[in-house]
């Protein structure tokens, strides 16, 4: 054996050994977290038909105000704008202009979120004008990203599904 080879064997001896120690030197591992069994998923190919949503009851009223929530305050203008469309949408399901809308209003509620959740903090903690814009530009860029999918998934559903997601907007709102 080459002295290279001889040394490089021992470097690679000497590593194991220490890492072997880090590994018996650490607290032990926790337990593995139970993981809850898995919905089967729908068939690819198949649209998934959803009943027309009923009126909310009140046992779901109280588990969802039982649970821990936070959620954002946002303009009045946009408050309206989001009540017209979802009373337009109500009104006349079958208008094809609904999905268009509704994505829409995604989109600005989504820019409302996390102006509040996010900029709102860092305004209050003065972080400074380039680290502002250096956020916004990353959040500008999130939302740009997730408002794209959304509209996909929203101007793809029936009007019994758009419904839904009115009645979970006003759940929100």
């Amino acid at each position: 054996m080459t002295k290279t080879a001889a040394t490089t064997s021992q470097r690679s001896a000497t590593t194991s050994v220490k890492s072997s120690t880090k590994t018996t030197a650490k607290t032990p591992a926790k337990p593995a977290p139970k993981v809850a069994a898995k919905k089967p998923a729908a068939t690819p190919g198949k649209a998934v038909r959803l009943a027309r949503p009923a009126a909310p009851t009140a046992p779901a009223a109280s588990s969802a105000a039982a649970e821990p929530s936070m959620r954002f305050y946002y303009s009045k203008a946009l408050r309206a704008k989001t009540l017209a469309i979802l009373e337009a949408l109500e009104a006349a399901p079958d208008d094809p202009r609904h999905g268009h809308a509704m994505a829409d209003l995604a989109t600005e509620l989504l820019e409302a979120g996390m102006d509040y959740y996010f900029m709102r903090a860092l305004k209050q903690a003065q972080v400074g004008f380039v680290a502002e814009q250096s956020a916004r530009i990353g959040m500008a860029g999130a939302v740009k990203l997730i408002s794209s999918v959304n509209r996909k998934f929203i101007m793809r559903m029936d009007k019994h599904q758009l419904l839904i997601v009115a009645q979970h907007v006003r759940e929100l709102g």
